[in-house]
């Protein structure tokens, strides 16, 4: 018997009374160098660790409050057929699906919002990786396709944040051909002349790494991100050689020319509001001229 727990803990409580409950999530344990933070002080950080300074992920929600001005506005998706091919492999993609959508509350992988980031219109198209590993399938391909179209309409630059694991297997040949269709949706937007930004959050790998994640006019990444076509160990396995340390990290492919700046989180919305500056007034010029 343990007389601690046994015997001295329940006295000590009949003495000072019962302790209040505290809740489970007042902790968060950084998955970077380990150490504990604070719940609060890690939200209003945009949950960037306070020590080391480790990007962890934001919800769709969370990175379109951080990056647009209040007041912005969430535009209605247009529904994609649900479960095209009847995929079941331990469970029915339908049964994966819905329970996706109960959790995150979302329909699919992206979110789109429309509004300003410091004055500046923008639509922004945001991946959620809590939505079956943010995977591209028939809804993604029609949330970036929605967003292209309203950047045009309202003549504003079209802003992606990346992070997914790329085609949703279980829609097989569906899912690659969202590949095309999204880079068609990109090329209209810079056809009308707009901007087109992406911001590579971690992860950004296979089919939307292979299509327009990699086309923007500029190219930012968020710092330690994890961005590539291919596992690292199967690259490995293919080429026979050892990769490089930090390969396909945000840093490592800023320094060979892949990437056009790599952004903290919290420089983000500013970076983005003078990045969209800069470009529009170098469309205007031309045409006053």
């Amino acid at each position: 018997m343990n007389w601690i727990s046994e015997w001295a803990l329940p006295k000590i409580k009949t003495l000072f009374g019962t302790s209040r409950e505290m809740p489970d999530n007042l902790w968060h344990q950084c998955p970077s160098c380990q150490k504990m933070i604070f719940q609060t002080d890690l939200e209003k950080n945009l949950r960037v660790c306070t020590h080391c300074g480790h990007h962890m992920r934001l919800s769709a929600k969370q990175r379109l409050d951080a990056t647009l001005d209040e007041g912005w506005q969430k535009i209605e998706l247009p529904k994609a057929p649900a479960d095209p091919l009847r995929f079941r492999d331990q469970r029915r993609y339908s049964e994966r699906l819905r329970d996706a959508q109960t959790k995150s509350g979302m329909d699919d992988a992206v979110v789109v919002g429309h509004g300003q980031i410091e004055g500046q219109r923008a639509v922004v198209a945001v991946f959620e990786f809590a939505f079956m590993g943010g995977s591209m399938g028939a809804g993604v391909g029609e949330a970036i396709v929605t967003a292209a179209r309203l950047a045009v309409l309202q003549d504003a630059p079209l802003i992606v944040f990346a992070s997914s694991g790329g085609a949703r297997m279980q829609e097989g040949a569906i899912s690659l051909m969202q590949m095309p269709r999204t880079v068609i949706a990109t090329q209209m937007v810079k056809d009308a002349g707009l901007p087109f930004i992406v911001v590579l959050c971690d992860p950004t790998t296979g089919g939307v790494t292979a299509s327009f994640a990699m086309l923007g006019d500029i190219q930012i990444a968020e710092p330690g991100a994890l961005i590539g076509f291919a596992g690292a160990r199967v690259i490995e396995s293919t080429v026979r050689e050892k990769l490089p340390e930090g390969f396909q990290r945000a840093e490592y492919l800023l320094e060979h020319g892949i990437l056009d700046m790599v952004v903290k989180r919290a420089e983000m919305r500013e970076t983005l509001a003078r990045v969209i500056r800069l470009l529009r007034a170098a469309e205007e010029a031309p045409a006053a001229a």
